[in-house]
């Protein structure tokens, strides 16, 4: 079964067709992927289950919304159709605020998706209180739910666009759509065809959201606080009042995570 699974899922163009074969089965049986090939059988639900779910990710679906789940960082988040899901690479910026400072109390992530940077900054600063700016109201929900679960008293998700944020804030994260309008077509069929295309379009540079971090971050970064933004490949954006402490890469070499911080 696992074989014939594999062969569709290749057909359909998937990098690691057994491995992610696998992965579904263990959701399916509800075990480690390891423990996969110690089960004897599957009942025949399971099997219906199984099929369904290798037909959905032949129809190149993300594995993430079909098991409605994505590890990042240290947390597990509820993801699904409408949220952007995170991304490894994302991560860099948790890293890079932690090797600038380790005492923010007020943080803030513009355009929080599923809540992952807030509420991975919060399982790092104990002491910190955060709150997630989401326009879109389905991927509010997911970083709602998500908030609810891992940071119920110490983060708030607004439905809201990120310039009505106010601050002062110690730390600001934001991963912002930062592809350019003319490559969306060319991403794989997983991500264009499912992810939100407005977490994804960054205009026709892919600039036009870093021109609006550019008024708003002086604004509300208190005297001496840290903004750390994604970038992608090549990107190098400039922000008029602030100093640009480093670029940090990701584990591919690639420029990820821009640190900026507010004069003292």
């Amino acid at each position: 079964m696992l074989e014939s699974a594999a062969a569709r899922l290749a057909a359909a163009g998937i990098e690691n067709p057994r491995g992610e074969a696998r992965l579904l089965l263990a959701h399916v049986l509800g075990v480690g992927r390891d423990a996969v090939l110690a089960e004897p059988s599957l009942t025949p639900d399971q099997q219906k289950t199984f099929d369904v779910l290798v037909t959905r990710r032949a129809a190149r679906e993300p594995y993430a919304y079909i098991t409605g789940k994505r590890d990042f960082w240290t947390l597990t988040l509820d993801v699904g159709p409408g949220v952007l899901i995170p991304r490894p690479e994302t991560e860099t910026l948790i890293e890079a605020a932690m090797a600038e400072t380790r005492t923010a109390k007020r943080i803030a992530d513009l355009g929080t998706g599923s809540g992952a940077l807030l509420l991975a900054a919060l399982s790092e600063y104990r002491d910190a209180t955060g709150i997630g700016f989401e326009s879109s109201p389905l991927a509010h929900a997911y970083a709602a739910r998500n908030a609810a679960r891992i940071a119920p008293s110490r983060a708030e998700i607004r439905l809201a666009d990120w310039n009505t944020a106010t601050g002062p804030f110690d730390l600001v994260f934001c991963n912002p759509p930062y592809i350019a309008s003319a490559e969306i077509e060319t991403l794989e069929p997983d991500v264009r065809q499912f992810e939100p295309r407005a977490a994804l379009d960054g205009g026709p540079d892919g600039l036009a959201c870093y021109q609006s971090l550019s008024t708003l971050l002086p604004r509300i970064l208190a005297p001496g606080a840290f903004a750390i933004l994604e970038l992608g490949a090549g990107q190098e954006p400039r922000f008029a009042g602030l100093n640009h402490v480093r670029t940090v890469p990701d584990l591919a070499g690639i420029g990820r995570a821009m640190v900026l911080s507010a004069p003292e």
